[in-house]
């Protein structure tokens, strides 16, 4: 997709909102990795689908900054929770406030910890999931959201055309492409779900479990 027509999509939306923006440039400014947020578009996108799917419980697998965690927070209905796990603690400082001066704090659950053995304990049933994080355990995490979302309930998994790099043969000896190839030869070959891959920003795969 080129820049003007990005643009104009973005003018046609719901608007992002002055604290996610306030969040997307500051993700921007003080993380290595500011381009992982998930920005206007898939942030309205999400949070869309939470008001579409209407879910209690929804799990996320990579909080990074927040601001997925945020978006899907505001689709909830009351008594609604986003439960969201984040493995780098050395995030956590910038996280946390931003996730508690949000007006949806109080739908969040965030902790510092790997969703792949953590999330179980918890004994929830999730109604969605939102998978983000290490490329090269979404497998390992899919297996995980299976064994914890209702039959029925979706998970979603972000960046599966990873920039187009799963089909650039220059990436063949990338550890991230191939856990994210991986990622998707296993689901497509998956009898227990249903898939779609939408080409939107870098890849969002939408699996629902039977």
């Amino acid at each position: 997709m080129n820049e003007e027509l990005e643009q104009y999509i973005l003018g046609h939306i719901d608007p992002e909102g002055d604290y996610l923006h306030r969040l997307y440039r500051a993700t921007h400014l003080h993380t290595l990795h500011g381009r992982m947020a998930s920005g206007h578009l898939q942030g309205r996108l999400l949070r869309m689908i939470v008001r579409m799917i209407r879910p209690k419980n929804i799990l996320e697998v990579g909080t990074f900054s927040g601001y997925s965690a945020i978006c899907m927070a505001e689709g909830l209905d009351e008594g609604g929770k986003v439960y969201t796990y984040e493995i780098n603690d050395e995030q956590e400082d910038f996280t946390r406030p931003w996730i508690e001066g949000s007006d949806v704090a109080d739908k969040i659950v965030f902790a510092i910890g790997d969703a792949i053995t953590e999330a179980p304990r918890l004994g929830i049933v999730f109604d969605m999931a939102f998978i983000d994080g290490d490329k090269r355990t979404y497998i390992e995490a899919y297996e995980m959201a299976l064994g914890v979302v209702r039959h029925g309930g979706f998970i979603l998994a972000d960046n599966t055309l990873w920039d187009g790099h799963v089909v650039d043969r220059a990436y063949d000896r990338d550890k991230q492409t191939h856990g994210i190839e991986a990622f998707n030869d296993f689901v497509a070959a998956d009898s227990r779900v249903e898939r779609v891959i939408l080409p939107l920003r870098d890849g969002l795969t939408i699996i629902r479990k039977l």
